[in-house]
């Protein structure tokens, strides 16, 4: 269901709905962007199917419109199949969660397969969005491949509306949260030369909104259009205007020349934001990406907003803790495909289980156990668990300040710290699969059953499937520390429920 707030949103978008050209897929759809698309597009009247990867969607995360079909990019064979029958596909995948090393052959082939599954299943049309950047120079490779892809879809027989844009600002974007916690966190800040790189953001809203546009405006079919906010500025000043806004000081000062890897760890391990996306951001921060035409803006007109604006906004909605999607739902790479507990070919190694029996009811108790985690911390031992992210971080694993969306509600594949949910049931169970590094797979359960006479026992229990030797010193040496971590975690969980 829509909010009336979100039917605000698209009020004053020109373009009218054109609900009858058939189906649009998603390709994207479980990602940052894609996962608001969605639901504006269901808005609008149109015939929605997401093109997502095995396991990516949690029931009831959609609405019942929607018409999810499976398929990895990578696959030629599931993509085909995927595009049967759709009228427009939009395309908003990118490889860059995996990394410098990787991202832009798996993106460009990717973008192959789109193409040619489109072409043969006679798809009418392709709305990309992709990088801005100055195509008469020489692009680092993140924006580089971002091109590449658009050269791609350029090329085929479809016709394809290309969107270029710089950095998203908006509650739940990497940019966003890397910016918002070097403000937060850092009253000194060492700069690089390129802190004077001048940028032109575009708020999350108005990147939807002209998502929209261009399926509604013909006159958008088959060409390239800069998308971009109103202001163009440095990185000082984007910096200088957020930490203003906060309230906070901070003092930027110039540094000698360091390599942008360093920088990128710095900020990995300061921000939620792991090596493999900071790397890449950064990448494209020694560039100037700012639009170089604004044909669109005639094209489709609406008041963007100025990058104040889209800062207050994403911090509203942090604190009204109403952020609707997030990067980390598709990091890292994978994540879907990973091995669940149920799908062992036997039961797990090791465990180790800690329980208690309540008189509070079950809801009370489950609405304290999807607390666990983010700002409000594990409840007991909190010292020990920041130092295991800390840990993971420096080794380039997720650590624990990925956080979560959400402070109060929880669906399958949300993060929490290093964990993942990989299964929820109302007021009964909680499992979270582990997304540290670790020489095994291991797993957190918490599970609530009737105890009788109006009791009810809350479980926590910790799976672990280890990897060859390591895997097992590595249980050996953390095994002394579960009695106390879990059984005081779970005492403090019936304490908070109420």
């Amino acid at each position: 269901m829509m909010s009336k707030f979100e039917d605000i949103e698209y009020a004053d978008l020109p373009t009218q709905p054109q609900p009858d050209i058939g189906t649009v897929l998603v390709a994207g759809a479980t990602g940052y962007i894609g996962g608001r698309l969605l639901p504006a597009l269901v808005m609008r009247g149109y015939r929605v199917r997401a093109m997502v990867r095995a396991g990516s969607l949690s029931p009831g995360s959609l609405s019942s419109e929607v018409e999810v079909v499976v398929a990895d990019a990578l696959d030629a064979e599931q993509v085909y199949e995927a595009l049967e029958g759709v009228h427009t596909a939009y395309y908003l995948i990118h490889s860059m969660l995996y990394g410098l090393d990787k991202f832009e052959n798996v993106d460009i082939q990717a973008a192959i397969n789109f193409r040619r599954a489109a072409e043969a299943r006679g798809v009418k049309r392709i709305i990309y969005l992709g990088g801005l950047g100055d195509i008469r120079t020489s692009l680092p490779s993140h924006l580089c491949s971002r091109r590449q892809v658009g050269n791609q879809f350029s090329e085929s027989s479809v016709p394809t509306t290309i969107l270029r844009a710089a950095i998203i600002i908006g509650s739940g974007s990497a940019s966003y949260e890397m910016i918002n916690h070097l403000v937060r966190r850092l009253p000194i800040l060492l700069t690089p030369k390129w802190i004077k790189t001048r940028c032109q953001p575009i708020a999350i809203r108005d990147v939807l909104k002209y998502l929209i546009g261009v399926l509604e405006h013909p006159e958008t079919i088959g060409r390239t259009f800069d998308i971009g906010g109103d202001d163009v500025l440095t990185y000082r000043e984007i910096l200088a205007t957020h930490s203003a806004l906060l309230g906070r000081k901070q003092l930027l000062i110039r540094s000698p020349a360091v390599p942008i890897g360093f920088y990128s760890y710095i900020a990995s391990l300061l921000t939620p934001v792991p090596a493999s996306i900071s790397r890449c951001l950064m990448d494209s921060m020694t560039h100037d990406v700012v639009c170089q035409e604004r044909d669109i803006v005639k094209l489709i007109p609406f008041r963007r907003l100025a990058y104040k604006e889209a800062l207050v906004l994403a911090i509203s909605r942090v604190e009204q803790d109403a952020v609707r999607t997030r990067w980390s739902d598709n990091y890292p790479p994978d994540h879907e495909l990973a091995i669940k507990l149920h799908e062992l070919e036997s039961d797990p190694n090791y465990r180790s289980s800690h329980s208690l029996v309540s008189r509070k009811s079950p809801a009370a108790l489950f609405r304290s156990v999807i607390k666990i985690g983010g700002r409000e911390g594990w409840f007991h031992s909190n010292a020990l668990w920041r130092i295991r992210g800390a840990f993971d971080r420096m080794l380039l694993g997720v650590g624990t300040a990925r956080g979560r969306r959400s402070e109060s509600t929880l669906r399958r594949n949300d993060v929490i710290d290093f964990w993942r949910v990989e299964t929820i049931e109302e007021n009964s169970l909680l499992l979270l699969r582990a997304e540290m590094r670790l020489p095994g797979l291991a797993w957190l359960e918490f599970r609530i059953d009737p105890a009788g006479e109006g009791e009810n026992r809350l479980t926590v229990t910790a799976y672990y499937q280890s990897r060859g030797l390591w895997g097992r010193i590595y249980w050996y040496i953390f095994m002394p520390f579960h009695q106390f971590i879990f059984q005081d975690l779970i005492m403090e969980i019936e304490k908070r429920s109420c």
